[in-house]
């Protein structure tokens, strides 16, 4: 069976981050997959409805998406608009969507409250980055599916190695909310 990896959109072009950009990442690994259809792309936060751009949002406090997950903490904008039950939503969407198309992986850009899963910001908007992971990482890995950050990508192509699949799928990747 060919190993199916949920990919953040914002890695694959599309213009969904909180502020209206991308952050396309380029590697022979993202070509080969797409041809052979192990790609599923969703922006969590798009899936549950939040809008681009849209306010930057951080976990409050300095803690995670598990903690999120676990109603210990929140996921505000620098507006001051609570968004934790949208950021849960994503999560659950993201989750879903890896569950129907079978992914086993998951390559989530970091730093993002919902996809981070080295690095997020600390939660007072200072630019400070601390260890941790956003709510649709921390709930991917809860699940079981394997997830690696985009500077992680050469550790996800060893890690599928001879995974060849059968050569059925495809050729685009599978998409939902670009």
């Amino acid at each position: 069976m060919t190993a199916r990896i949920l990919v953040s959109a914002c890695l694959m072009g599309h213009a969904v981050r909180y502020d209206g950009a991308s952050k396309p990442l380029i590697h022979p690994a993202i070509d080969r997959w797409r041809r052979e259809g192990r790609l599923v792309t969703i922006c969590p936060e798009m899936s549950a409805g939040m809008p681009v751009p849209r306010p930057p949002a951080e976990i409050e406090g300095g803690r995670t998406g598990a903690d999120v997950l676990a109603g210990r903490t929140r996921v505000l904008e620098k507006t001051g608009g609570d968004v934790t039950s949208e950021f849960r939503r994503a999560a659950e969407n993201a989750l879903a969507l890896a569950r129907e198309t079978s992914c086993r992986f998951a390559l989530l850009i970091d730093g993002s409250p919902s996809c981070g899963s080295g690095f997020i910001y600390d939660g007072r908007f200072s630019g400070e980055r601390i260890a941790g992971e956003g709510v649709t990482a921390a709930l991917l890995r809860a699940n079981g599916v394997e997830v690696y950050s985009d500077r992680e990508i050469e550790t996800l192509v060893a890690r599928i190695g001879g995974d060849t699949g059968n050569g059925v799928g495809a050729p685009n990747e599978v998409g939902v909310s670009p």
